[in-house]
């Protein structure tokens, strides 16, 4: 007796699959239900399923069930209703289960771990059913609101819910009205309604872990074989084919996004491991290419997903190649060393001899030696930085001595050279009043300021080319004058001039006497020629007369 008792309550107070259990995250949405009474509220949030609410503890009417209860002293349930009672116990513990397999928080879900790939589950496939399962089945009818339209409750109180194959008894409810009990069940259907709609929502959004939401949706679907609840079982049952379907075509598209991924990490740690070897091989950008390595080093522990044997492999790949480039700037680095040692050898040679040039008088020579110092002092190189810079600043105050000194003696030259300037001015002046007309004595006179010109001395360098430019135009202004006297009194013109002269007369005569002879062809050729003379004696007569 005692037994039954417990079976009746249990199926009067137990919560079905899904009744408290946690499903979802926060904040996700499902297909708003029909209003319904106290009696038939069901969970409608996940934040309702996450707070542990039951329907059945919640209920309004539920204090009334109890103290129904406890006037009964001794309840007779068939052996069947104790067997359907246990039953239900079974199922409730699963479908928990699974509820709160799959309300585990999204955040919380880690990388899927490569030891579980998809193809190597040991399950059998499920039979397909004839209906496309990747395309939405019809919604889930809401059973609380017409329990009555998927099930009943008999004189005995047994709740039957109708299946395709016919009724099948899922409980006893023997602790008030059956319209109650039936309602009862019709609830624990939403409740599994309900989860599977939040894992739909979940599968097709991808925000859940697609394997979580298989394992789920098996343990529902196993669930419904002998469920004790009332409702659409045929459409519930579609809706979580269809929910699996899902989250095996999520789990493959994982698979492949895993595989792709990757590929990828194995591409790029190629791309850095061969970059690396080129560094090593190829880079003298010493500096560039070591923060370069570093920086491939960073990236190179970011990437994940590689399988151990191919990540050992690039590792070497890259490891060696940092080895290589080590060594290979550890000996450049070596080899520099030794070269700057010698060149501060070399650059303390030439500080020693710009500190003894500092003192000369020199200053040409000096200058001069001064630039080829400074060139050997670039050829040789750099010497060790602290050494470097205490030569250069010997070798520079060395230089510096010396060039101030120089100066300090151009300035002295400087202001002799202005007094020259302005006594060869006044010899300018002097020399622009000479006659040419008089070419002997203008000869004379230049001559003399021309002694004197050169005994004067230097002049400023900015004043050089002014200077010897006026007294060169004076000079070629006598040479100008001495030319045309020369070329009027040249022996050659007159001598040439009288020679056309005879020619003109000559040719003159011999057409007077051709003419007189009656031949006027002859004396008409004779007169053509010494008009052909004449012309040229006119110009050497004008030629010597503008000389």
């Amino acid at each position: 007796m005692r037994a039954e008792q417990v079976a009746d309550a249990t199926d009067s107070t137990l919560p079905g699959p899904g009744d408290g259990a946690p499903v979802g995250g926060a904040g996700t949405q499902f297909e708003e239900e029909p209003a319904m009474t106290d009696r038939e509220a069901t969970p409608s949030t996940p934040e309702d399923l996450l707070a542990g609410s039951s329907v059945d503890t919640e209920d309004p009417h539920a204090e009334s069930s109890v103290s129904t209860e406890e006037q009964v002293t001794e309840v007779v349930v068939a052996a069947e209703g104790d067997t359907t009672a246990n039953g239900a116990v079974a199922e409730t513990t699963a479908a928990t289960e699974a509820i709160e397999a799959a309300a585990q928080p999204v955040d919380e879900q880690t990388e899927p771990p490569a030891a579980e790939p998809v193809d190597e589950q040991t399950e059998a496939p499920a039979a397909e059913p004839a209906f496309d399962l990747l395309k939405p089945p019809a919604p889930v009818p809401v059973a609380s609101t017409d329990p009555s339209r998927w099930g009943r409750v008999d004189a005995e109180g047994m709740v039957f819910v109708t299946t395709a194959a016919g009724e099948r008894a899922v409980g006893s409810w023997q602790a008030g009205e059956p319209e109650e009990g039936l309602s009862h069940y019709a609830r624990r259907f939403d409740d599994i309604r309900t989860e599977v709609e939040l894992l739909e929502a979940r599968i097709v959004s991808g925000a859940g872990d697609p394997k979580q939401s298989l394992t789920s949706a098996k343990h529902i679907k196993e669930s419904l074989v002998d469920a004790a609840v009332v409702g659409d079982l045929a459409a519930l049952r579609a809706r979580v084919e269809y929910v699996l379907a899902h989250a095996k075509q999520a789990i493959e598209a994982a698979k492949q996004a895993r595989e792709a991924a990757r590929a990828g990490s194995v591409a790029r740690k190629q791309e850095l491991a061969e970059e690396a070897e080129k560094i090593a091989a190829e880079s003298t950008q010493w500096k560039h290419a070591g923060d370069r390595l570093r920086t491939i080093l960073d990236e190179w522990k970011t990437i994940r997903g590689v399988d151990r044997k191919t990540d050992e492999q690039l590792w070497r790949r890259f490891s060696k190649a940092r080895d290589t480039f080590n060594r290979r700037r550890g000996s450049h680095f070596a080899d520099l060393d030794r070269q700057r040692s010698t060149a501060k050898a070399r650059k303390q040679e030439l500080v020693d001899e710009a500190e003894q040039l500092a003192e000369s008088d020199d200053w040409g020579v000096t200058a001069g030696r001064y630039k080829q110092l400074m060139t050997e002092w670039k050829a040789a190189g750099r010497a060790p930085k602290d050494s470097d810079d205490a030569l250069w600043q010997r070798f520079r105050a060395a230089q510096d001595k010396f060039f101030a000194r120089r100066s300090s003696a151009f300035n002295e030259r400087d202001a002799e050279f202005t007094d020259n300037a302005k006594a060869k001015e006044d010899l300018l002046a002097e020399a622009e009043k000479i006659n040419t007309s008089d070419l002997d004595s203008a000869r004379a006179q230049l001559h003399r300021i021309q002694e004197r010109w050169e005994a004067i001395g230097k002049v400023p360098r900015e004043r050089v080319r002014d200077l010897e430019g006026k007294l060169r135009a004076i000079e070629d202004r006598v040479r100008q004058a001495a030319d045309q006297q020369w070329r009027r009194t040249d022996p050659e013109a007159q001598a040439r001039a009288a020679q056309f002269r005879e020619r003109v007369e000559e040719f003159e005569s011999k057409a007077a006497k051709a003419r007189a002879a009656g031949d006027n062809r002859r004396a008409e050729q004779a007169e053509a020629q010494a008009a052909q003379w004449r012309e040229w004696l006119a110009a050497a007569e004008q030629a010597v007369a503008t000389r």
